[in-house]
């Protein structure tokens, strides 16, 4: 089962989201942090860290608060998501952290 687009890919390094966090800034968006022990098409509302990070400005910011999200929840499943306040849809989501016995496979 793959969750999203890179789920094809092997697991992102944090270089490689910090570059995708760097792009969602760079277009004025909106991110935020999203978790779930129960990936699968059927769960489409994973549950909110803390509110969006309608403040954050730097890479850093963002990539703080998904380390903590990590600590926090170690056997979860972590995506960032972004949204456009414009169209206001979201535009961007992906997969930041896998827990080891959740590995996802080809359904």
């Amino acid at each position: 089962m793959y969750t999203e687009t890179f789920s094809y890919l092997p697991p992102m390094t944090d270089e490689q989201i910090s570059k995708q966090i760097a792009y969602i800034l760079r277009n004025g968006w909106i991110p935020a942090i999203e978790f779930t022990d129960r990936p699968g098409p059927e769960n489409h509302f994973w549950a909110l860290w803390k509110l969006p990070l309608f403040e954050a400005t730097t890479v850093d910011e963002v990539m703080a608060e998904v380390r903590a999200c990590r600590e926090a929840h170690p056997d979860c499943f972590i995506k960032i998501v972004s949204y456009d306040s414009q169209r206001q849809s979201q535009t961007l989501g992906f997969i930041v952290h896998r827990p080891v016995q959740g590995e996802l496979v080809p359904a």
